[in-house]
């Protein structure tokens, strides 16, 4: 008996706690900056054959350097990923230079050095349903000299997403035309 009422009095407590909190004002209010992203990742195709378009994406990001990591035709998905150098002379230089002042010789080994650039693809049928859309994101994850990740971040360099866009265009065009 005495359990039973201890664990009604936490019950109501919990319930209090949970119903005094709020949701903050503006929490489904999209970030500033929102549209210009989505516009940047997104385009759509006058066609409705999602497996032609996973087809070429797959092409596409192999033809740029790419490596797939995971494919699923039927649910419109691909990613890929590719490794690349981060080294920055100009990063080092003023690392070392203010790591020397600093008595601090080992800041150079926080200096970027290598990267892997990820790439996401998402492909569904548009809203009334005579065309394609296709979405892509790029990230990538920046590994220091010491071997440790510096930083993941979302790249919107927009000439990426458009050499990304004009290749995909060609190869569905391409693949249209049976070429």
């Amino acid at each position: 008996r005495k359990g039973r009422f201890l664990k009604l009095t936490i019950i109501f407590l919990c319930l209090g706690i949970i119903g005094c909190v709020s949701i903050p004002k503006g929490f489904l209010k999209p970030s500033e900056g929102y549209l210009q992203k989505r516009e940047l990742q997104m385009r759509q195709y006058d066609t409705t054959d999602q497996e032609k378009i996973i087809t070429s994406v797959a092409g596409v990001l192999q033809d740029l350097g790419f490596t797939l990591d995971a494919s699923e035709t039927q649910v419109g998905f691909v990613a890929a990923s590719k490794k690349a150098d981060a080294t920055n002379k100009g990063q080092i230089f003023l690392v070392a230079l203010l790591g020397g002042l600093g008595n601090n010789p080992s800041a150079v080994q926080q200096c970027d050095k290598s990267q892997v650039i990820k790439a996401s693809v998402i492909t569904k049928p548009s809203l009334e349903g005579k065309k394609t859309v296709v979405r892509v994101t790029f990230q990538r994850v920046v590994w220091n000299m010491a071997g440790q990740i510096n930083r993941v971040e979302t790249i919107s360099d927009p000439a990426m997403y458009q050499k990304f866009y004009d290749s995909l265009s060609k190869a569905i065009f391409l693949e249209a035309q049976k070429i």
